[in-house]
């Protein structure tokens, strides 16, 4: 997709990108609400502001998330933020859901948010080395480097 976006495609992307998108601002963001609130910034300006997007639109609208996240962080790092959830977790699996969301908390912030981009925004790795300006190879260790942490948390939280 290159080119101005109109309101349809606008509409298209973020039906199509949302849900990793709202789950890599949870990953940024100090909670739901504000990822949220991030999310339909990042979209209200691309609608508003009639920009252009060249080449596919996943790296951008990542990389605009991540922008607008630090932005969001520093501009409000004197308020106390609520505790709330940002993984959907099937039923029956809350646990697992939240005991996910706390390891990744846990991890590097590097590390977390190459996962959040494969996994929930399904990205490439060079995808990701594009939204982040970053090499292929380093997204890749990244996520190699993570998983092996949340495996490690996940076996002490098992035998525990």
């Amino acid at each position: 997709m290159s080119g101005k976006l109109d309101r349809t495609q606008l509409q298209q992307l973020y039906e199509e990108h949302s849900r990793g998108l709202l789950a890599y601002a949870c990953s940024l963001a100090p909670g739901f609400s504000a990822a949220e609130d991030i999310l339909h910034q990042v979209f209200e300006r691309l609608l508003r502001d009639d920009l252009a997007i060249d080449g596919p639109p996943a790296p951008y609208l990542y990389r605009a998330i991540r922008n607008a996240s630090f932005n969001y962080a520093r501009d409000r790092r004197r308020e106390v933020d609520l505790d709330d959830s940002w993984l959907e977790a099937p039923p029956g699996m809350e646990q697992t859901g939240i005991e996910l969301q706390s390891a990744l908390k846990e991890l590097p912030a590097e590390q977390r948010e190459v996962i959040m981009l494969h996994i929930w925004g399904r990205m490439s790795f060079e995808d990701i080395a594009g939204a982040l300006d970053i090499s292929p190879n380093t997204s890749a260790s990244r996520y190699r480097y993570g998983i092996s942490k949340l495996r490690e948390q996940f076996k002490t939280a098992i035998k525990a």
